[in-house]
């Protein structure tokens, strides 16, 4: 990518985010609920008057205006301040950065235990085209895509926590032994998906002009599959391994719950709960930018390995 294509791309991720805040603000506004009462809600044994808690409110802007606190709002969040948790009792960037690397660790070992099934089963399941082994893995990841991320977290819990007595049913820390079952429960779904495409691009490349050619030239099948054929398989599974990683950093939130795994998506939901609308716009905005900033990477390596892209950019 040239710098003026990524300065564009930084253009269209302010933008969005921006769209993001927006609605995000709104929506929180337009729920049910108070942030004042249910800030001191959990203080039974204080008695505030409403004339308290009006002057609360104005202290901290909700009398104002829906667009002009979204404008408040964002002065501060431009400046790296996305206020205070209530829930937590701190500012919403501390737990935020405290929260972070539980979700990244999980994304990573979920990402990894992905590649190495994935990539070995679809390129020999593709090689292998309507053999045993073929039928076996497409059976196998059918099942996997179809079951929900819950019902295969709560399976390997029964099996490996109750039964087994494995691993831990109870997390809340992020330790090797609570990340391994967590981390099975998104690797298997996302290896299932993955595993069928790398298979059908695999496929797709064999039946190329390009490797009628090099049969024809006397080439072995070994070389026509690791010089010719995977090099141009692995390119479009990079765009797709770059969606898979960024919706691990948002999309965990049920299997985070499950195994109380201290991650955003664990976060996200107990903000929620807690009506914590500072909390749940802080998670979302970060997570929408995690997300983009992720894309713009993986379409930046993309136009680097694709040596007609970077001719093309040229």
């Amino acid at each position: 990518m040239t710098k003026k294509q990524i300065l564009a791309r930084i253009g269209q991720i302010i933008i969005v985010l921006l769209g993001i805040s927006f609605i995000t603000f709104a929506l929180i506004m337009l729920s049910p609920g108070d942030p004042v009462r249910q800030m001191i809600a959990g203080n039974e044994d204080i008695v505030v008057s409403q004339v308290e808690i009006d002057a609360l409110r104005h202290e901290l802007g909700l009398d104002k205006p829906f667009i002009f606190q979204y404008l408040d709002w964002l002065g501060r969040a431009v400046q790296g301040n996305f206020g205070f948790s209530y829930m937590v009792k701190k500012p919403v960037v501390e737990q935020l950065m405290e929260s972070l690397p539980a979700t990244v660790i999980l994304a990573a070992a979920s990402t990894i235990f992905m590649l190495v099934v994935s990539i070995p089963a679809g390129i020999y399941s593709a090689v292998k085209r309507n053999s045993v082994f073929d039928y076996f893995v497409r059976a196998l990841t059918f099942v996997g895509v179809s079951v929900p991320n819950f019902w295969m977290g709560l399976m390997l819990l029964w099996i490996f926590g109750l039964k087994l007595g494995m691993f831990p049913i109870v997390g809340g820390s992020v330790t090797p032994q609570n990340l391994v079952l967590p981390a099975l429960t998104l690797g298997i779904v996302m290896a299932s998906k993955y595993t069928r495409q790398v298979r059908a691009t695999v496929l797709e490349e064999l039946n190329q002009d390009y490797v009628v050619g090099a049969r024809a030239r006397g080439m072995s099948e070994s070389h026509i599959l690791w010089k010719e054929v995977l090099p141009n398989a692995m390119l479009p599974l990079i765009t797709l391994l770059g969606l898979s990683f960024g919706n691990l950093l948002g999309g965990a939130a049920v299997v985070e719950i499950v195994f109380s795994w201290p991650g955003l998506g664990y976060l996200a939901v107990q903000s929620i709960i807690y009506r914590d609308f500072q909390l749940v716009q802080g998670i979302v905005l970060w997570i929408a930018l995690m997300y983009m900033i992720i894309n713009l990477i993986i379409d930046a390596s993309y136009n680097r390995l694709d040596p007609r892209l970077r001719k093309a950019g040229k």
